[in-house]
């Protein structure tokens, strides 16, 4: 049959189904601020683990700082001495073992993330690599650094604050401590190169990235040419933050195109005695969406291997604009 205008309009009415209409595009979580907290570098074992035993307080090490930690939307530390629930490999006084119980240190402050990629991730070997891990993430406590795997080493972990995803990747430049010839490839190191296809693959999954690096000449208070290198590396590759320890004593900041660099925070729980490892920085870092507002640095004196907030040296703040 020839259709014509007539035909058509004879035939019978069907029922029209619904309309399709394009989805309505969602509305956008309205910007907030978050607050990120980080500290440097923390031992739970040798001359805290003494501390820890005379107070009979596993959560004394951080107990003075609780406060400004647990108040932050992220708060982050290094973590030098590994988790390991048996007798220590050695009896040299720089092999670290953390009392699986001190991990309530990091539980009252808070604790969200830890970098767990420093000179001392082996320092109870293989298992206690694998402890570590276990443990942290038993008590919900999120790690950058190293995995169970080579590639979960270098994913890091994403952490979800006010809409957005902060992703956290942590490189060192020794994993041994002079105790191991071989490598573990579930630490990640100082690799410049595999660091860049990292952030890279975190911008994936993340609006902000963190990048942890554990680096530079103990004891100096200037940065080392590897430092800058790698530094200045992560923010051109993407990074917003990159945070420094392992000197043991405080380095500069650095603002670098977009980003911002604090080369070494110093300690935070240690028990050094030379004067200058006494004295650490906190870094407070304030986002408004993904944008980064302003930065403050707070003093820290370390008293008996606890830190304090400094009332003898004030906090300075600082903005990105």
């Amino acid at each position: 049959m020839t259709l014509t205008r007539r035909t058509l309009l004879s035939l019978p009415l069907l029922p029209l189904g619904p309309v399709a209409r394009p989805d309505a595009p969602s509305k956008a979580p309205e910007p907030r601020e978050t607050k990120l907290v980080f500290g440097g570098d923390v031992i739970l074992a040798r001359g805290v683990a003494d501390a820890v035993r005379r107070k009979n307080d596993p959560s004394s090490p951080l107990h003075d700082m609780a406060d400004l930690f647990s108040k932050a939307d992220i708060a982050f530390v290094n973590l030098e001495s590994p988790f390991w629930d048996k007798k220590p490999y050695g009896t040299s006084e720089l092999i670290f073992r953390a009392e699986p119980e001190t991990i309530a240190a990091l539980e009252l402050a808070g604790i969200d993330v830890v970098s767990t990629a420093n000179n001392h991730s082996r320092d109870c070997y293989k298992e206690g690599v694998t402890f570590t891990l276990a443990w942290l993430k038993q008590h919900g406590i999120a790690f950058a650094g190293s995995g169970e795997t080579a590639e979960a080493a270098h994913a890091g972990s994403v952490l979800e604050r006010n809409g957005l995803r902060f992703g956290f990747l942590g490189y060192t430049f020794d994993q041994s401590n002079g105790n191991h010839p071989d490598v573990d490839p579930r630490i990640a190191m100082l690799d410049a190169a595999q660091m860049t296809l990292d952030v890279a693959s975190m911008k994936r999954r993340a609006e902000v990235v963190i990048v942890s690096m554990h680096a530079g000449a103990e004891y100096w208070t200037r940065v080392h040419p590897i430092q800058t290198a790698f530094a200045h590396a992560a923010v051109d590759a993407g990074a917003n933050v990159v945070v420094g320890h392992h000197p043991h004593v405080v380095q500069p900041v650095e603002r670098y195109k977009d980003g911002v660099i604090f080369y070494s925070l110093g300690n935070l729980v240690f028990d050094q005695r030379r004067k200058e490892t006494q004295e650490g920085l906190v870094a407070e870092v304030v986002f408004f969406g993904r944008d980064p507002l302003h930065y403050r640095l707070i003093p820290v004196d370390i008293v008996d291997t606890v830190p304090r907030i400094s009332t003898t040296r004030p906090a300075q703040e600082y903005k990105f604009a």
